[in-house]
């Protein structure tokens, strides 16, 4: 369930310190209507691991847990400038408008879906007040009508990935997951992730919950930014 509290906050703050939008700088909102559907008429529709042409998110080169992947875009523009106001300057509100914008990318689903959020690192939900991931999938559950577990995917480690290279990334997401509770092989389940950059993350998450027993697995993600 979301906080009303704070949200009630958010919206006596967006009074006083009224918003602008990431894209045009259009005040009273974080994303206008206008620059929304800029963002979701230039959706992010290759290989979401290499950039190849693939209709399903994932290339034939690549052999994940999961089926398909959809990608809001690349991470750029509005879209970048929203994302890095929500993750790194504290901007909460910026959840619903990146929800929506995952909720204009991604088709239909599934009655039996269960959204994942890929579990943030413990040191960024103390720095930020809140774990951004979660805040996300959370609101793209109440648009779409759909359940939320956030314990079934937890997280071992305090390690973050920003920063961090190819390398360095792919060693630390292999013990960074575990599964708790019990998976439902007769449900699909989403995984809810913000930027894909090595696929890594996404990686161990989705074999976790396949290897746990899920059959169906679906990836929904924000921007793709892969490292140079």
């Amino acid at each position: 369930m979301l906080n009303v509290k704070n949200t009630m906050i958010d919206n006596m703050l967006s009074v006083v310190a009224p918003h602008l939008c990431s894209g045009c700088g259009k005040t009273g909102t974080l994303l206008c209507g206008r620059c929304k559907s800029h963002i979701l008429d230039q959706p992010f529709l290759d290989c979401a691991l290499c950039g190849e042409p693939s209709n399903a998110g994932i290339c034939a080169n690549h052999h994940t847990a999961y089926d398909k992947t959809w990608i809001v875009g690349e991470r750029q523009g509005a879209l970048q400038q929203l994302i890095g106001g929500f993750k790194f300057k504290n901007m909460k509100a910026a959840a619903r408008s990146l929800a929506e914008l995952l909720d204009g990318r991604l088709p239909p689903l599934p009655k039996n879906t269960v959204i994942i959020p890929v579990p943030t690192a413990p040191s960024h939900v103390r720095e930020r007040g809140y774990d951004h991931t979660l805040l996300i999938a959370r609101y793209f559950a109440v648009i779409r009508r759909l359940p939320v577990d956030s314990r079934l995917l937890a997280r071992n480690n305090t390690k973050t990935q920003h920063g961090a290279n190819r390398e360095d990334r792919i060693k630390q997401s292999v013990t960074a997951f575990r599964v708790i509770g019990t998976v439902d092989p007769l449900l699909t389940y989403l995984v809810i992730d913000d930027v894909v950059t090595t696929g890594s993350t996404l990686d161990t998450a989705t074999k976790l919950l396949k290897q746990a027993g899920a059959k169906t697995i679906w990836v929904g993600a924000l921007a793709r930014q892969p490292l140079d």
